[in-house]
This record gives C-alpha cells, structure tokens and sequence, in this order.
C-alpha cells in the first residue's frame, strides 16, 4: 500500500504537493511525477494539507476540486488569507464554468479534467515549476494572435461558449443548426489550443474578454443546462 506523511511541516524546497481524497489517484499521480524525477508530496486532506503550509512553500500545488471535508476552492481561499503565493493547478472530473471561473479569478495557473492526459498534467506542472517567476505577456500575446486568428463566426460562438451556454443555445442565438455550432466549437477549441473548457475560459478571462464576476452571475441565473451539451 502507497505510504505518505502527512504530518510536519512542509520543507521549503521546489516541490509538487498533491491534495487528492483518491489513495488510487493520488498513488498514481505521485508515481507519474517522481517517474520524471520531480520532488512530491502528497496528502489526503485538505485541511492536513493547510496545517503544514508555512510561507516560505515553493514549487506548486496539484489540487482536486471535489473532496469530503474541505474542497479544493476552500483550500484556495485559505491559502491566499495566509498570504501564501503558491501556484495551483486544479483538477476536477466534474468542472463547470462558475468552478473555473472562481478557481481562476482566485488565480488557479492551470485547470485540468480528469480523467487527464500523462503528458498534459506533466507539461503543466513543469510549466509552473521552470515559471515560477514568470512574465506572463508572452503567453498573452499567444492568446491575442489565436483569437485574432478566429473567423467572425469562431468569435461569435467563443464568447457565450465561456459563458457556459450549451449548443442549442448557441445554435438558437445565432439562427444556425446545433450541428453547425459543433463544427465551429471544435475549430475554436483547435485554433485556441485549448485541451478543454477550463483552459478556453481561462485565455477569455486573461485576454479581457470575459469578465470573471459576469461569468460566474450569468451562469447562475442560466435558467437549464444540459451536461451532455456542454
């Protein structure tokens, strides 16, 4: 059985801290990221995970958004009324837009839906690790040459997509067939290079286009949402 400590305080070396309830998640992630030679430590709770917290932390946090207890958002707030600048990668197998919205409006680095990608959680983690100080209007500029890249019709699917309307809605706004919509959703999601939903929401908030409060109203007041469709 996959043993880990979680008692102490954690030592202020780079390292990858993973708060996942899953002992079989959380095993596996582990064994990926030290497989690459990374320094990990692992929990099981949320709260654990906040006792041994102290400032001077570095590296960054895997953090799951569902967990009994105390959940990944919460987790995120505590952290910030500490004053503890610990970069987040969140990851989430049922993520809706509010969830993405506060997670990045909290300043979560990254979002990711399980079930992930090897490579893609690998890519992220390194990222934010090899950035830790990292000047972010290069991936700005990325993100402003994609959108500029999108057709009329791509821009006009982008916006209420990342507000979190499904596809008939979508469909029905712009007086078009739900199977056309699929088509320019796909093409959006490939020009943006965007793996997921949460990634695409994140690049309209940092590009300006969306405003994360906005998001998170609108989405509340959606009146029904089918999750096959989103």
């Amino acid at each position: 059985m996959f043993q880990h400590d979680q008692s102490g305080q954690l030592p202020a070396g780079q390292q990858v801290y993973v708060v996942d309830d899953d002992p079989g998640m959380l095993e596996s992630t582990v064994w990926l990221l030290e497989s690459v030679g990374l320094s990990v430590q692992p929990f099981t709770d949320g709260r654990v995970f906040l006792e041994a917290c102290r400032p001077d932390m570095r590296g960054c946090l895997l953090l799951d958004v569902r967990m009994p207890g105390m959940g990944g958002l919460s987790v995120q707030d505590a952290l910030r009324e500490r004053g503890i600048d610990l970069p987040i990668i969140f990851v989430s197998g049922h993520a809706d837009v509010p969830m993405v919205v506060r997670a990045f409006r909290a300043g979560a680095v990254d979002f990711i839906e399980k079930p992930y990608s090897e490579q893609l959680l690998l890519d992220s983690v390194q990222h934010v690790l090899r950035h830790r100080q990292r000047d972010v209007s290069p991936l700005l500029k990325a993100v402003h040459a994609r959108l500029a890249a999108l057709t009329q019709r791509e821009q006009d699917v982008l916006l209420p997509l990342v507000h979190g309307h499904t596809n008939r809605e979508i469909a029905d706004r712009l007086g078009i067939s739900v199977k056309t919509v699929d088509l320019h959703r796909a093409r959006v999601m490939r020009r943006m290079q965007a793996p997921h939903l949460p990634a695409l929401v994140g690049m309209a908030i940092a590009a300006g286009l969306a405003d994360p409060l906005a998001l998170g109203l609108a989405k509340r007041t959606d009146a029904e949402v089918d999750p096959a469709q989103r």
